[in-house]
C-alpha cells in the first residue's frame, strides 16, 4: 500500500480534474467512482479499475489486479481529493468505457435521452431503465455526461450493468430504422395517444429535456407520441419522473 500525505501529489491533482471535468475524462479515457458502493459496482460488473485511494484505516476492496496501484491518505488529502462534502472514504479511477453505438441494437426496448442536461435525471433514468429491463440508453447530443460524479451517484451503479451510448439523432434513427424498432416520444402532437394504449413491448421511448423538451428532430423521426394521464391543470413531469412511469408502462 501506497502511503500519500500531500494534496498536490499527481494522483491527487488527477483525481480532482476527472472528479471536475467532462473534457480531462475524455482526454485521459478514465473516470471517478467516489464510495464504496460504486467501487463495489465497477469491480463486481468488469469495469477496469486503475488505481484506489482510501482513508487511513479502510481496507481497499478485494479481488483487486495486483497492476491496481492503491494508496492510502490522511483524512485532510482525502477531503480535499473527494467530491463529497462528506467523503466515503474510497475513491477509484476506472477506464471509460467505449460508448460508441453499436452497429445493430438486437435488443427490443430502449431509451433515447435528447438534450436532458440534469446529471441527477440522467442518472436516475439509468437506474429506472436498468429496473425495467430495458436493453440500453442512446444519449443523444446535449446530454449529461454519464460518467460524472453526480450521475454515477443517481445511477446507483445501474451505468455498470447495461450499455449506455452517446451519439447523435442521425445514427440514432438509422439504428431504429434497421431494427424495426418505432420510435414514441413523450410529446404533445396529433397524433398522439394515451400510453397505456400502445404495444410498448418491441420499441425506443425517447424523453426530451427538462426545459423545452424533445428537439424538432427527434420529434420528427417518432412514429408516434405518447402522453401520461394526469390531472388536466398539470402540464408535465420531471424528465426522470415521465421516464419512470413510461418503462413501467413498458415493463408491465
Amino acid at each position: 500500500m501506497e502511503i500519500i500525505t500531500s494534496r498536490t501529489n499527481p494522483l491527487c491533482t488527477h483525481l480532482r480534474k476527472l472528479a471536475a471535468s467532462a473534457s480531462y475524462r475524455r482526454q485521459r479515457g478514465e473516470f471517478l467512482c467516489d464510495s464504496p458502493k460504486l467501487v463495489e459496482e465497477a469491480l463486481r460488473h468488469g469495469a477496469r479499475v486503475l488505481a484506489v485511494a482510501v482513508s487511513d484505516g479502510v481496507e481497499p476492496p478485494e479481488g483487486l489486479d495486483a497492476s491496481v496501484r492503491c494508496a492510502a491518505v490522511p483524512p485532510d488529502v482525502m477531503a480535499s481529493i473527494s467530491p463529497r462534502r462528506t467523503p466515503q472514504g474510497m475513491l477509484a479511477v476506472c477506464r471509460l468505457p467505449d460508448t460508441a453505438l453499436p452497429e445493430t441494437l438486437p435488443g427490443s426496448r430502449y431509451v433515447v435521452l435528447d438534450g436532458v442536461q440534469d446529471p441527477g435525471n440522467v442518472g436516475t433514468v439509468l437506474r429506472t431503465a436498468d429496473a425495467f429491463g430495458c436493453d440500453g440508453v442512446l444519449l443523444l447530443t446535449g446530454c449529461a455526461d454519464p460518467y460524472s460524479v453526480k450521475t454515477l451517484r443517481s445511477s446507483m451503479g445501474a451505468v455498470f450493468r447495461l450499455p449506455v451510448w452517446c451519439t447523435d439523432a442521425a445514427a440514432m434513427g438509422q439504428r431504429l430504422t434497421a431494427a424495426g424498432l418505432p420510435l414514441y416520444g413523450a410529446a404533445l402532437r396529433d397524433d398522439t395517444e394515451d400510453v397505456r394504449a400502445l404495444d410498448l413491448r418491441r420499441c425506443a421511448i425517447a424523453i426530451g429535456s427538462e426545459g423545452r423538451g424533445l428537439t424538432e428532430q427527434v420529434l420528427a423521426m417518432c412514429d408516434k407520441t405518447v402522453r401520461i394521464p394526469m390531472q388536466a391543470h398539470c402540464e408535465s413531469l420531471n424528465a426522470a419522473m415521465a421516464a419512470a412511469v413510461l418503462l413501467w408502462e413498458a415493463y408491465r
